[in-house]
């Protein structure tokens, strides 16, 4: 080719993803050593670790899924076996990672019976404390640990606005998720960097993995039952899966982010308005009321969840965040939903 230089990378992969670059240059070939950074993301075969593994794989990392099945989802990571209580072979995919992401935790979309309710708390919890237990039996642990948690700790006030400073809830979910980041304080070793997403409502696309309650809630508005749940006016507090993903890899790559933050849209908006907003963007411009008894029976009957989940809500904001200068890329949530909804997208 004459003076023109040709370079072709070429990249092997091995079991869990480290990568050998080697560069062409006229005759002769020159092995270079590769940048790639190498997280693991425990809990990460549902929607939002596949939506993570996806961010993080694009970027040019290298993603290790720990999770009891595979993702259905296909994409360039790598999965383990893991079962979310026992230490075994897994842990060796913690030692010289660059970082853990921990999502662990069964799903709260379900009906709350007393079985579910201890599943619910235990899945956290345990996960939590075994991969703490990994954390002391390698050799090198990740400098960093970003753990997720929950928006609904601070309860379901009805109009106060809440922040990282605001007093927590009570109920159920405030408890399990006052438990979960006490099992990640007492974790978390002294040498790691650690970060606490209080996460809310994340919205988001199929990925083949799910997408999420934004899913089933498009389909109803699609139909024309988008409508005002109970009285409307609960808080609908929600992140964009792009904006989420930024806070999961800031996270990991920012040594000047740690402790509880609030994964949150700065402009929560009630129920009503929520819904509102989606019927706009799926093009159904009526969507018939649920009062709510009708919302309690059809949850349980039709849906098998719980009521609760779409009856009660609560404002948050990102104070911190805020705070810091993060830049959100989709802060309003009529612009997020025609990015993920809209017929372009």
């Amino acid at each position: 080719m004459g003076s023109i230089r040709q370079e072709i990378q070429l990249a092997a992969r091995s079991f869990c993803g480290l990568q050998l670059i080697i560069t062409l240059k006229r005759d002769h070939i020159v092995p270079t050593a590769s940048e790639t950074k190498r997280f693991v993301i425990a809990g990460g075969s549902g929607f939002l670790g596949v939506s993570l593994a996806h961010h993080l794989a694009e970027r040019g990392s290298s993603v290790v899924i720990l999770s009891r099945n595979a993702p259905t989802a296909e994409g360039d990571w790598c999965h383990r076996e893991w079962d979310g209580h026992t230490l075994a072979a897994w842990c060796e995919e913690l030692d010289g990672a660059d970082g853990l992401i921990n999502l662990a935790g069964r799903s709260v979309d379900c009906i709350k019976t007393p079985e579910h309710k201890d599943e619910i708390l235990r899945s956290r919890v345990e996960a939590t404390r075994v991969l703490g237990e990994a954390m002391r039996c390698i050799e090198t642990p990740p400098p960093v640990w970003v753990q997720m948690s929950t928006a609904h700790i601070y309860g379901d006030p009805p109009t106060r606005i809440c922040t990282e400073d605001s007093a927590l809830g009570y109920g159920l979910a405030p408890f399990v998720g006052q438990a979960w980041e006490k099992a990640f304080s007492e974790s978390v070793l002294p040498s790691q960097r650690g970060v606490v997403l209080r996460t809310s409502f994340v919205i988001g696309r199929n990925r083949g993995a799910g997408g999420g309650a934004l899913t089933t809630l498009a389909r109803l508005a699609r139909i024309g039952l988008g409508g005002r749940i109970g009285n409307g006016s609960q808080g609908m507090s929600w992140i964009h899966e792009t904006d989420m993903n930024r806070l999961f890899e800031r996270g990991l790559l920012d040594p000047a982010m740690h402790g509880v933050y609030i994964a949150s849209s700065p402009f929560p908006v009630a129920q009503v308005q929520f819904m509102r907003d989606l019927r706009r963007v799926v093009g159904m411009p009526i969507g018939l009321p649920s009062p709510t008894w009708i919302a309690r029976f059809g949850a349980r009957v039709l849906f098998r969840t719980d009521p609760e989940l779409a009856l009660y809500g609560r404002y948050v904001v990102p104070k911190r965040l805020e705070e810091e200068g993060f830049e959100f890329e989709q802060p309003k949530l009529r612009d997020a939903l025609q990015d993920l909804l809209g017929r372009n997208s």
